[in-house]
């Protein structure tokens, strides 16, 4: 410092350095400030000749507020040194539960942390990144699995059943109690899993041993026809095959036969009525041209088979008053008529052809 520097100066910058605030916090950061500030005054004081790096040095001598900053960075970078050394800094930024369902990477912490513990004042320790709402729900929701379906399409949901019921109600299906059972009854876990999508389609679709479910437009025809208004008691079942049209009848009767001749079959609609546990179905392996005198005789008879007649042994098991209903004509599929049968009498039938249809061939036997 010259001399008339100092005239005007008569101070040293020395005299103008303050005593570091001590930081409040914890003994062990508390001393650790005071450790940094003391190294901060003792690098200021030595001789500028002493520095390696020449007027460098000086400079930092000459800045008093750059040691404080650096003593209060030092502060804060040395209590983050009790943690593992092995820990890296983003380690402490854990995303939510529901966000560890589903790996983000955009949940982890920026390469900006690893400044932090180099001690610069301008980073400090980042706070973990707020999490989107709607996409923390996706991912909860994501890791409950779908059990009725595996996961594959939404179609357990009553909506989709509902629009089902709707077009139902447009083609002219009235009877509340045929569309409550239709809207009931989970018709995907009838088909196969490959065909789960299209389940509450009108389709028929296959179900194995050149067999198929009806169309569900089909399915509430025939019954509607069968019930016609009435309580319905005793309803015997031609055809189980899957077991879907006799899950829907169970809601309209008070019990329900049904009689299958393919064994796999018969097996099969076991299967997919036990988790449905449905109390009053009677399920019997056999011919069902025979039909079942044992349980006879039945309020109404719906055969899901076409024969080019309907059987007389059937005809006598319908109670008088009863209804039958059954697709009627050649077993190719050609000219197949849904027909209704009454029973006005104990030798009279009166019959009525209805509208077209096309189901699979009645035959005789088991297999």
């Amino acid at each position: 410092m010259t001399s008339e520097r100092a005239k005007r100066f008569p101070l040293g910058l020395e005299d103008l350095v303050r005593e570091p605030r001590r930081p409040e916090g914890r003994p062990g950061e508390v001393r650790a400030a005071a450790l940094a500030a003391s190294a901060a005054l003792n690098a200021r004081q030595q001789p500028a000749k002493n520095s390696p790096l020449g007027s460098v040095g000086k400079t930092q001598a000459k800045s008093p507020a750059r040691a404080q900053t650096q003593a209060q960075a030092t502060s804060q970078a040395k209590p983050q040194a009790k943690a593992p050394i092995k820990a890296p800094v983003n380690s402490t930024l854990k995303p939510p539960v529901s966000a560890q369902a589903k790996p983000q990477t955009k949940l982890q912490a920026k390469p900006h942390a690893t400044t932090v513990a180099q001690g610069s004042p301008a980073r400090a320790t980042p706070k973990p990144a707020p999490v989107n709402k709607p996409t923390a729900k996706l991912n909860e929701r994501a890791a409950v699995p779908n059990v009725a379906l595996n996961g594959a399409l939404a179609l357990t949901s009553e909506r989709v059943r509902e629009r089902m019921v709707e077009r139902l109600r447009a083609n002219g299906v009235t009877d509340q109690r045929v569309l409550n059972a239709m809207s009931v009854v989970p018709r995907h876990m009838f088909v196969d899993p490959g065909l789960a999508a299209q389940a509450y389609e009108d389709a028929a679709l296959p179900i194995g041993h050149h067999q198929t479910i009806s169309k569900p437009s089909v399915v509430a025809r025939m019954i509607e026809l069968a019930a016609a208004g009435r309580a319905l008691n005793n309803v015997l079942e031609i055809g189980t095959g899957c077991g879907y049209q006799a899950a829907v009848l169970s809601q309209v009767a008070r019990d329900v036969y049904s009689i299958e001749r393919i064994k796999p079959l018969s097996e099969r609609a076991k299967t997919n009525l036990r988790p449905l546990r449905i109390p009053n179905i009677r399920l019997h392996y056999g011919d069902g041209r025979l039909g079942l005198p044992s349980a006879a005789p039945f309020d109404a008879i719906v055969i899901a088979a076409a024969g080019l007649d309907v059987p007389q042994a059937l005809l006598e098991q319908l109670a008088i008053g009863g209804r039958l209903v059954a697709p009627v004509g050649s077993q190719e599929g050609q000219n197949q008529v849904l027909t209704l049968v009454e029973r006005l009498g104990p030798a009279q039938w009166r019959e009525s052809r209805l509208d077209r249809v096309f189901f699979v061939p009645l035959k005789s036997g088991v297999i």
